[in-house]
């Protein structure tokens, strides 16, 4: 996905007094210049593009790099783990370029619309375009594996620390790839379900971006729809909340009673794997919860006939809520990346320097300080 840009368009009948606007209104000309402005938002795609630029980036640096480490480790316990891992960054990446391009054509399409050109692209419709149905599915397809792939990460893991024979005799690669296929297959059916008319994608604000119709219009179906796609995510959010910290206070009880450095050594990779797998579940919990909560209060009020009081500020946490779910997808790979042991050693080695570096300097200060004091209590009692 990408980040979407909100509008910064207005009404130009807004503006006017109203005996002006009831001139217009009599005027066709002057009505369709106004209905074209008022209808159309302008879009601005530098920031969409760069958004896209910087998301391929980081997923393809951290792509390389975990498959470095995957051929590294390939028959240790930490390939199954890097598999995933590598199969999330790959899913990142692949919801960046894909929905990425579409975004991109929609906002062309809004700025040829925009400067008079004709255009397929169509803003708030109930019969929306094949293009539109696509992104919409691509919307609810590349925001629910990530989640579900963070959720079957942790159980993994969990089950490595607390049941590790299990673990060896259970988890294979083969397994793991089949495990894989079916998180794809269960994101897949949930997207393609408004092809058979449970639910509906539609154009949003701007008209930039396609997801559940949850604004105008909302029917039953729409409403089930959004409440399936939150409660998934919700659920796969609060299970890998539960297997990390079962996994947290495993690992705490054997650090505590560890006895050789073996079995340290074997532990600090489990840490590094929990510390990293903590970081994704809260990078994804504070990236997705707005777009759920505001989408699913969005549904609610308009299933309900709900008067809602202030519907442009419920289209604008919309795309505020989209917004952070897109950086999801640009902060995955940098939280594997920067919480990798090799770096939290060095940011360790880093901090342990300085802090030792402070504490010599405050014990030269002590014995300094000390040392005068001595001094001049020699040179008092000598004048005495």
């Amino acid at each position: 996905m990408l980040a979407m840009q909100q509008s910064n368009s207005s009404g130009i009948s807004a503006s006017l007094p109203l005996s002006n606007h009831t001139t217009m209104a009599q005027d066709p000309k002057v009505e369709a210049v106004v209905a074209k402005n008022t209808t159309r938002p302008t879009s601005n795609p530098t920031a969409a593009g760069l958004s896209m630029t910087l998301g391929i980036f980081f997923n393809v640096v951290a792509l390389i790099i975990l498959i470095k480490a995957y051929n590294r480790f390939r028959r240790r316990s930490k390939a199954t783990f890097l598999l995933f891992a590598s199969s999330l960054v790959a899913t990142d990446l692949a919801g960046h370029v894909i929905p990425g391009a579409m975004v991109l054509s929609r906002y062309s399409a809004s700025t040829e619309t925009a400067a008079g050109q004709p255009s397929s692209f169509q803003d708030n419709s109930t019969d929306e375009d094949a293009s539109c149905l696509f992104l919409g599915g691509c919307m609810v397809f590349f925001g629910l594996c990530p989640l579900f792939m963070g959720c079957a990460m942790a159980a993994e893991r969990c089950m490595g620390i607390t049941r590790p024979l299990l673990h060896a005799r259970l988890v294979t690669t083969a397994r793991t790839k089949m495990a894989l296929i079916l998180i794809w297959l269960l994101a897949l059916c949930v997207a393609l379900l408004p092809f058979i008319r449970l639910g509906d994608y539609t154009s949003q604000y701007p008209g930039t971006w396609c997801f559940i119709r949850v604004m105008e219009g909302t029917e039953a179906t729409d409403l089930s729809f959004m409440i399936l796609f939150s409660g998934l995510a919700v659920s796969s959010l609060a299970l890998a909340f539960v297997f990390n910290t079962i996994s947290g206070i495993t690992l705490v009880r054997a650090r505590l009673k560890r006895s050789c450095s073996q079995r340290y050594s074997a532990r600090s990779h489990d840490t590094e794997m929990v510390v990293q797998l903590v970081g994704i579940m809260v990078t994804s919990s504070i990236c997705w919860s707005p777009l759920l909560v505001f989408g699913l209060i969005s549904a609610t009020r308009s299933y309900t006939n709900s008067p809602f009081s202030d519907k442009d500020t419920y289209k604008r946490l919309m795309v505020t809520g989209v917004r952070m779910a897109t950086c999801n997808q640009i902060l995955d790979p940098w939280v594997y990346i920067l919480l990798r042991r090799a770096i939290l050693r060095k940011i360790y080695r880093i901090t342990k320097k300085q802090a030792s570096f402070k504490g010599s300097t405050l014990r030269r200060w002590d014995l300094s300080s000390f040392q005068n004091s001595e001094k001049n209590n020699v040179i008092l009692k000598s004048l005495k």
